[in-house]
């Protein structure tokens, strides 16, 4: 029996499709983005060293079409907030939360939506939030465009 999902996602200009760590992208759709380097399906046995990250993600934030902004204490507390009354809102038992500056991890309890569900309507609590408060641009995405859930770990309990 499934008991809840584990769900991952990254702040937009992290972890794209052909990230050096490797991704769980099956393709590369901006050629700006290809040619930053080779596209590797899964994550990569041997990891990049920080400098080659940091280089890659140089080269890629010049490339992206908008600003990256990697969140500060005040975002991750605003987040927060608006994580909570998401929660509320929609009656999902969060048993753990982590808003880190470039990803979240959200652990939370089986519910009737669809992780996929559960996960856009966090993003756009938090985007509004941060628009609101004058944090990002109206036209800023905030969040990495996914096809469909980033990474979700189902984790089971024994009834």
């Amino acid at each position: 029996m499934v008991a809840g999902y584990h769900l991952i996602w990254t702040v937009y200009g992290y972890w794209l499709p052909n990230d050096p760590r490797g991704s769980t992208s099956t393709e590369v759709r901006v050629e700006p983005i290809a040619a930053l380097g080779e596209h590797h399906f899964g994550r990569k046995k041997n990891q990049p060293s920080s400098k080659e990250l940091r280089a890659f993600l140089k080269n890629a934030h010049d490339t992206l079409a908008h600003n990256v902004y990697p969140f500060d204490e005040d975002d991750i507390a605003m987040i927060g907030k608006a994580f909570g009354a998401c929660a509320v809102e929609w009656e999902y038992v969060c048993h753990a939360c982590a808003v880190m500056p470039d990803h979240v991890h959200l652990l939370i309890r089986r519910h009737r939506d669809r992780a996929e569900d559960v996960i856009a309507k966090f993003q756009e609590r938090a985007k509004a939030a941060l628009i609101e408060a004058g944090k990002r641009p109206v036209n800023h995405p905030v969040w990495t465009r996914w096809a469909g859930v980033e990474d979700v770990h189902q984790f089971t309990a024994a009834i």
